[in-house]
């Protein structure tokens, strides 16, 4: 299984891949499930700005995409474009809701780096909390009495 100072290397790797046309801020994540697969995303922007997407959640939906459902950990680094990361990049409001419908708040860990040596980890639960999720639904069709 990797490290965290090995994830924020592969989320470096990523980061290199951004396309960043406007913004000029390239994000990169590494995604490890819990079979030790990591999965690389970048953001990716567009010129009408709404189709962007976060380099977060490129990761998530590759795997995704590709059957992996049960994940363990991420790294982000993000900066200006071309230079070393200097601040933390923590993940947006979406990419937060799109990891908790796939990942458990209270084990799933978000690692921010800036450098192999230079990284902060939390878990989901502190950068969310009282997040809405698929164990909300659940829980409602339960009362209801509508799901078995």
């Amino acid at each position: 299984m990797a490290s965290d100072a090995q994830l924020v290397q592969e989320a470096l790797r990523a980061r290199d891949h951004a396309y960043v046309p406007y913004s000029r801020f390239s994000v990169g994540a590494a995604l490890l499930d819990a079979q030790g697969a990591i999965w690389h995303g970048c953001n990716i922007e567009n010129a009408a700005y709404t189709p962007t997407n976060c380099a977060e959640r490129t990761a998530f939906f590759k795997a995704v995409s590709e059957g992996s459902t049960d994940f363990v950990a991420i790294a982000v680094v993000g900066g200006a474009a071309g230079r070393p990361a200097t601040r933390w990049c923590a993940p947006c409001g979406v990419c937060r809701q799109v990891m908790q419908e796939f990942c458990d708040p209270e084990t799933f860990r978000v690692i921010l780096g800036r450098s192999p040596d230079d990284l902060r980890v939390m878990l989901l639960k502190d950068m969310l909390p009282d997040g809405f999720g698929p164990q909300d639904l659940r829980q409602a069709f339960e009362e209801e009495g509508t799901v078995s």
